[in-house]
């Protein structure tokens, strides 16, 4: 076994894997990755499974101490991560002799990086997942839905492998303006013609009002004129729009049902592109049919085929 002591944490920083599945009738949430992307890049360069447990840092702020010799990955954003004093990109692999010290400072691209371990780090199940919801108490390296706090150990029993960097093809665009693709909803159509001119033709600012239950979409109110709703399954990425008009993105640990009307639901990719932005980015939206959506999808999962 190998051990990382955690020297430096905040409530931001998450022990996460793909979340919970199966159990939305209960009442609980998926929980999981935000940029299942970049959490899939870091666990494929150890060759691990895509869904393996990791360490979400949201904007920095975390530091660990390997207690022995560490094979570790990273992936996702760049947030000035430095082993000792030598600076490290994300993208690869990387080793921490037994003394080292890996400390993320702040962003300088992207909002959340993944740091994997050989075969995942160690932690209980709770339903069938290690993803950590501390709203439900659900998950973590205690099981209980704590963040990650120093003096704790991460562990991980795995065999280390190679090591692997990812290529300018492979790393995930975390700068791409390009716009974030929608599958239109149920409701698309009770929204007023100006309002869904309005939706795809302008820019919408990332409210401060965020976290891993939703982000506020801030721009020219929309409005909504079909009947009151009847509260309904929420997916992940729904596009929910409350009373004031101000579009909400419902992301892993959303509530499991809700009545408010909906645009769509932002495509899984978007969703990844969309945890990697910070508070006061500008985006935008573009409409998308299921058919390529998927297709898109599927594509792009290829990319993790070659071991």
């Amino acid at each position: 076994m190998s051990r990382l002591l955690i020297e430096a944490s905040t409530p931001l920083c998450l022990l996460q894997d793909a979340g919970r599945f199966g159990v939305r009738h209960l009442g609980v949430t998926q929980g999981g990755a935000l940029d299942w992307v970049s959490m899939s890049w870091a666990n494929w360069l150890l060759g691990n499974a895509l869904d393996a447990p990791v360490v979400e840092i949201t904007l920095g702020g975390f530091t660990v101490q390997a207690e022995d010799y560490c094979l570790l990955a990273l992936a996702g954003a760049d947030l000035g991560a430095y082993v000792d004093e030598r600076a490290i990109s994300p993208g690869r692999t990387f080793i921490l002799q037994k003394g080292q010290r890996l400390r993320f400072t702040q962003p300088f691209s992207g909002a959340r990086a993944y740091l994997a371990a050989p075969g995942g780090f160690d932690a209980p199940q709770v339903l069938g997942s290690c993803a950590t919801v501390a709203r439900e108490e659900l998950g973590g390296l205690d099981g209980f839905g704590r963040a990650l706090i120093e003096g704790t150990q991460l562990a991980y029993s795995g065999v280390g492998g190679a090591m692997r960097e990812l290529s300018a093809g492979q790393l995930p665009k975390l700068d791409s303006k390009a716009p974030l693709e929608v599958i239109l909803g149920a409701q698309i159509g009770q929204f007023g013609g100006q309002s869904l001119f309005d939706v795809f033709n302008s820019e919408w600012t990332l409210d401060s009002r965020a976290d891993r239950m939703g982000m506020r979409l801030l721009g020219t109110p929309l409005e909504y004129q079909g009947p009151s709703l009847i509260s309904e399954g929420i997916p992940l990425g729904a596009i929910q729009v409350p009373p004031d008009g101000q579009p909400i993105v419902l992301l892993n640990d959303r509530q499991t049902i809700g009545g408010y009307p909906r645009l769509g639901a932002l495509t899984p990719l978007a969703l990844a592109r969309l945890a990697q932005c910070l508070p006061g980015e500008k985006v935008r939206l573009a409409p998308v049919v299921q058919e390529t959506a998927h297709r898109q999808q599927m594509e792009y999962l290829q990319r993790f085929m070659n071991r």
